[in-house]
């Protein structure tokens, strides 16, 4: 039996809570796309196949800690899954916070996504952790 779009989706958002690279990697076609369209404060980026959804996964790990990532709506349509949420992470480097809104754009065929698409608004959380 088939997973819903939506099942797909939420696995792949429960990898990458948990921080398994693998399970995440495991949820993309072998020719997905990502689109990551930036903000002033993180820059837009493209990846492409499994290895560029494997450096987006790493950059952010490597780079951040997640104070929290939250799902907050999901619109499904078909194999289309839209989902709006926020997060809120320090940059390990600098120790800056920051909150962003954000809509996902997920396009899920055979159970597995083939392309994503990000809109997000992003803010420097000010606050004692923060210079």
């Amino acid at each position: 039996m088939k997973n819903s779009a939506k099942t797909v989706v939420e696995n792949m958002f429960s990898a990458f809570s948990s921080g398994d690279v693998e399970k995440f990697v495991a949820t993309v076609s072998d020719d997905t796309v990502w689109i990551y369209h930036g903000t002033h404060i993180i820059p837009a980026g493209s990846f492409e196949k499994k290895e560029g959804v494997r450096t987006f996964f790493t950059n952010i790990m490597e780079r951040t800690e997640i104070i929290n990532f939250e799902p907050l709506q999901y619109i499904v349509e078909g194999n289309m899954v839209v989902v709006r949420g926020r997060e809120h992470q320090r940059v390990k480097r600098s120790g800056r916070e920051l909150k962003q809104n954000w809509v996902q754009i997920y396009t899920v065929e055979n159970d597995l996504i083939t392309k994503m698409e990000e809109f997000a608004a992003s803010e420097e959380v000010k606050g004692k952790n923060t210079k």
